[in-house]
């Protein structure tokens, strides 16, 4: 039986026809800065409204924030570590790359820099050279500075063919910061792990295979499982809420089998 439920058409502004204006996706105009060439940050999201202050100490946020809290944890349990653990028993290292992926994500701590969520998630892509269009949003990077610099905005750039995407610059994210803590702290995970902490949020890698002409043969054998551990990164969902306490010491017993006891943030 197909139910049909009539929905309300969305009213979106009409952006009107200037090559200074940055369009949202929900087809909010903003200016440039008349100040300095690029653009400021937002102070709306693609619809209209207003981000939330999270620094705000009302009882709506603090409900707000503890909704995240529980959601992120059982999304991080059970959609991804314990869903990659069902299909993959024997990958252990899978199981605990899973489920700190996202780690990287205390850089909007106070504790941890309190960068703005701008400068921690999104989508992450190679610098040093040519911004390929299988990117996010790839008609916005015509405004980085980059694409005139003739030493960047060629194919190759700064690169050799085949040098391997672990020796080329990423832009900065939360990938990028928890790989680094991985690797600075001489993890024992495979290189595939690593290689999945840092390009999980670079989609057009495993979406597209932009970017082949800088691929190492090891790079080739760990996007197989990039591919893998996509479906549950993104599309592992449940009904069910896992017991965070059940499984607490398997996962510790990874912590202790694969990092040091020490960590350097």
């Amino acid at each position: 039986m197909v139910v049909l439920i009539e929905q309300s058409e969305l009213t979106r502004p009409q952006a009107e026809e200037n090559n200074d204006d940055l369009v949202l996706d929900g087809g909010f105009s903003l200016l440039k800065s008349p100040s300095h060439v690029g653009f400021t940050v937002p102070d709306i999201n693609s619809y209209g409204h207003s981000f939330r202050n999270y620094y705000d100490e009302s009882e709506r946020n603090k409900s707000v924030e503890e909704l995240y809290r529980q959601q992120h944890t059982n999304q991080t349990y059970e959609f991804t570590a314990e869903a990659a653990r069902n299909d993959y028993p024997n990958e252990d290292w899978l199981h605990l790359t899973a489920l700190i992926h996202d780690l990287g994500k205390v850089l909007l701590l106070p504790s941890f820099g309190g960068l703005p969520q701008w400068a921690v998630v999104g989508d992450s892509f190679p610098l040093g050279c040519a911004f390929h269009e299988a990117n996010t949003h790839f008609k916005y990077f015509k405004d980085n500075p980059d694409s005139n610099n003739p030493a960047y905005n060629t194919k190759k750039g700064i690169y050799d063919e085949g040098c391997g995407l672990d020796n080329v610059m990423m832009s900065w994210g939360h990938d990028e910061y928890m790989y680094l803590v991985t690797k600075g702290n001489n993890t024992t995970l495979p290189s595939e792990a690593l290689f999945i902490i840092r390009y999980h949020s670079f989609h057009p890698l495993y979406q597209t295979g932009a970017y082949k002409h800088l691929y190492s043969e090891e790079d080739v054998k760990n996007l197989k499982w990039l591919e893998i551990f996509h479906k549950y990164d993104l599309y592992s969902k449940s009904n069910v809420l896992i017991d965070v306490e059940k499984v607490k010491p398997y996962y510790m017993s990874l912590i202790k089998k694969y990092f040091p006891p020490k960590l350097i943030w």
